[in-house]
């Protein structure tokens, strides 16, 4: 059973698959699932990947000790997040369900663009409307949010000391006027 637990997480690649997914795919129930996931983890010991579960979703994935290969493998560098859209995330993720208007007002810059590209590349997505005048779109960070950055769930982004918020904050100062046509 093992083996086509393997098989079938292996196909789904950075979707994933759920508990729930798994139990009606292999037809069994979710204590077994549980079990075979358990039996398959401990079979990752002493290899280059791991089953993790990221979000709500199982996954194989490349052991953090091989990241320097990986990044150079897909030529990462190319890939990377700016230092704004690295805040817009933040605040995102801080903040969610949060608004552009939310956004800008911690960021002090119009942040549409950031917002676009995070949606683009899947970071981000619109969950529905504010009751605020204009109902205006509310956006929270997606399960490619927590592969990306290695988290189970929003809970295990590390809380902020009052040090590092005025930090931020007066980077956020410092980076207003950078924003047109920076990339993301």
């Amino acid at each position: 059973m093992s083996n086509i637990l393997e098989a079938i997480l292996f196909a789904v690649g950075e979707d994933g698959l759920s508990l729930e997914e798994i139990s009606n795919i292999l037809e069994i129930n979710e204590e077994e699932v549980k079990k075979e996931l358990k039996l398959l983890e401990g079979q990752y010991e002493n290899r280059g990947i791991e089953l993790k579960l990221l979000g709500n979703k199982y996954k194989l994935i490349t052991k953090e000790e091989y990241k320097d290969y990986i990044k150079k493998l897909t030529d990462e560098v190319s890939n990377n997040l700016s230092k704004s859209a690295l805040e817009t995330l933040a605040i995102i993720a801080y903040n969610e369900p949060v608004t552009r208007i939310q956004i800008d007002d911690i960021r002090g810059v119009n942040s549409s663009v950031m917002i676009r590209n995070l949606i683009s590349k899947g970071f981000v997505e619109g969950v529905g409307r504010s009751d605020l005048p204009g109902r205006p779109m509310l956006y929270k960070t997606t399960d490619h949010f927590l592969d990306y950055f290695n988290l189970s769930s929003k809970d295990d982004l590390p809380e902020l000391t009052e040090e590092e918020i005025e930090v931020l904050e007066e980077d956020l100062f410092q980076t207003r006027y950078k924003e047109e046509g920076e990339e993301v």
